[in-house]
């Protein structure tokens, strides 16, 4: 993903509520991406979130397949797609687009929140949806719009590619 620039394509407003602080690696999401899996949990289900419990950035279905078959989990990379449809279906998992148009995933928390990205390493921060939501329903009233939804991802270099 280094040196990939990368666009916010998920649409509509996320139904995960505000206020909650924001959290900046997955590995806290983990254990509740598995329990929101629920009764639709199955062998591959588990097997995705495991590997994308392992890594705190966004990464492609590819990837993950890839990840899943050097740890020896028998899972096709049909398989891996659906399942990261499902899963973000169900608010488990954040999707970005890259430049090429790529999806990358990644476990998300459960409250509202946006993604603060770097564009040459990936790495990403979780930030509270608070003052993006006031901007974004201020923004609609002040042009007449009733707000339906909305995204917001912000890019940039991390201190550590600044360095680079």
């Amino acid at each position: 993903m280094a040196g990939e620039d990368m666009h916010e394509v998920s649409s509509g407003e996320n139904p995960r509520g505000t206020g909650s602080p924001a959290s900046t690696g997955t590995q806290a999401s983990a254990r509740p991406a598995a329990t929101r899996i629920g009764q639709r949990s199955t062998r591959q289900r588990r097997a995705v979130v495991s590997i994308m419990s392992e890594a705190p950035n966004f990464r492609s279905a590819a990837d993950i397949h890839k990840s899943l078959t050097e740890r020896g989990d028998k899972v096709g990379l049909t398989t891996v797609y659906r399942t990261l449809q499902s899963l973000a279906e169900m608010d488990i998992v954040d999707v970005l687009h890259n430049a090429s148009g790529e999806a990358l995933y990644r476990l998300c928390g459960d409250h509202h929140h946006h993604h603060l990205v770097c564009t040459d390493c990936g790495s990403t921060v979780e930030v509270a949806g608070g003052p993006v939501e006031q901007w974004a329903h201020s923004l609609a009233e002040e042009h007449g719009f009733n707000l339906t939804g909305h995204t917001a991802e912000v890019f940039g270099l991390c201190r550590d590619c600044q360095k680079k």
